[in-house]
């Protein structure tokens, strides 16, 4: 069963919205960037959460830029 972040990203693939996958993906990035500058709190599990969605986006971004070249 998908997982949600992977609903999304097939949503936005079928609807061709490069612009709220890339805002998606930047979202993810800056919560990364401010759970790395914390101190104090072990946020490695949501780290690699957030590091996979962002990779999940990322083959959503090329599902794209796949289907703009054909």
């Amino acid at each position: 069963m998908p997982n949600a972040i992977e609903l999304i990203v097939n949503g936005y693939v079928r609807l061709n919205d490069r612009a709220a996958l890339d805002d998606l993906r930047m979202q993810r990035r800056k919560l990364a960037v401010d759970l790395k500058a914390r101190t104090g709190f072990d946020c490695r599990a949501t780290l690699q959460e957030i590091e996979e969605d962002i990779i999940v986006i990322e083959i959503g971004l090329a599902q794209l830029d796949g289907a703009a070249t054909t």
